[in-house]
């Protein structure tokens, strides 16, 4: 299980668009310190092989903000340390070069460290810039922590910057609720009185409009079309996720492989139902609201009767399409995703010894 004592929350806020111009400069000038460390440390691992690390590449700067780039030596030791990291998180001795022009360019971004940026008199000051956003968290509130400025596919730029909120206490008891995800109902519930909720559309619905955009080569039109797709698939996901975190004391979630999944024939639809984000929302949600949230092995828990554990329910590819059956061994009808969301609570609950696997172990004890 997960709780965050000390949560750290990440608050994305839109720039004016007056500001468009300046931060790209110094995006630009991102994208060359991070193709010279990138240059650096290939050049050092081939000579000495051996991998540099981000301390020695910051020494490689010193003296580089000197150069007229339009960013300051903070920003130099940022690109060092996030170079480094990812490095470190991919095992790769270089990584991709960031491009700034052309065709396949790189989407703009400024990293910068804790209060580097100052919020006075209702603006984001940052590197001689006076940043205008749209505050909708009231930021006067909060000391910043690390974060980046980043642009998205239609030019658009954002503050990204982590906050430090105040733990929230538990409050009155709440039920434990366990949540089975899937492709033609998105969120099956264990609690009866929640109704499931079925998979939405986000893509398929706009998936002709974008097609004709496409076929037109209206490029603002495809990226304005990608982006609504993106926006109505987030707001649907806070949404019930806020809703989740605030009603229940404990949510369990099944780990189902999202990235392995969309690799196969039901690719567009998985990548659509957006589980992994849905499930990282609901994490740090329920560390804001003070709840328990654990993600739990969903193996067989569609296969095995909540009631008595016995492994009579749809089977294989044929019986995906099975949304109810009846438990051979008991006699309780299921619903399957109802089924399998009891189970993962079970599970969650730790009343099944052993993980999900003990269903398998269960079972065998029954038919025997």
């Amino acid at each position: 299980m997960t709780r965050c004592k000390d949560p750290v929350r990440v608050l994305r806020l839109r720039i004016k668009d007056k500001h468009a111009a300046s931060l790209a400069e110094m995006s630009r000038a991102v994208n060359f310190v991070w193709n010279y460390c990138n240059d650096l440390s290939l050049q050092i691992f081939r000579r000495e092989r051996r991998i540099v690390s981000g301390i020695e590449i910051q020494r490689y700067l010193n003296g580089a903000s000197k150069e007229g780039l339009a960013i300051g030596s903070a920003v130099f030791q940022q690109i060092a340390e996030e170079y480094a990291m990812r490095r470190k998180q991919h095992r790769k001795v270089k990584l991709r070069w960031r491009v700034s022009g052309g065709a396949r360019r790189s989407l703009g971004w400024i990293p910068f460290k804790a209060r580097s940026v100052v919020w006075r008199n209702g603006q984001a000051h940052f590197q001689g810039l006076h940043l205008g956003v749209w505050d909708s968290y009231g930021l006067a509130a909060y000391e910043f922590g690390a974060g980046c400025i980043s642009e998205d596919s239609r030019g658009r730029w954002y503050l990204n910057v982590t906050v430090k909120v105040k733990p929230a206490r538990p409050g009155e008891a709440k039920m434990d609720l366990g949540i089975d995800l899937g492709l033609k109902t998105f969120a099956g519930f264990s609690d009866e009185r929640l109704p499931n909720v079925e998979a939405q559309r986000f893509y398929r619905d706009l998936e002709p409009a974008l097609a004709t955009a496409q076929r037109a080569r209206k490029k603002t039109r495809v990226k304005a079309i990608y982006a609504r797709i993106a926006n109505r698939r987030k707001d649907f996901l806070h949404q019930l996720s806020t809703r989740l975190a605030r009603e229940y004391g404990a949510i369990f979630v099944g780990n189902v492989n999202a990235s392995a999944l969309a690799k196969g024939l039901h690719s567009k639809s998985v990548l659509d139902a957006g589980w992994s984000t849905f499930r990282t929302m609901l994490r740090y949600k329920c560390a804001d609201a003070g709840a328990w949230f654990d993600e739990v092995d969903e193996a067989l828990s569609s296969q095995t009767c909540s009631c008595c554990g016995a492994r009579t329910g749809p089977k294989g590819v044929a019986g995906l399409g099975i949304r109810e059956w009846t438990c051979s061994h008991c006699g309780t009808i299921h619903d399957r995703d109802r089924n399998a969301a009891r189970n993962i609570l079970a599970v969650g609950r730790d009343r099944l010894a052993g993980g999900i696997p003990a269903l398998s172990a269960q079972a065998a004890v029954v038919h025997d």
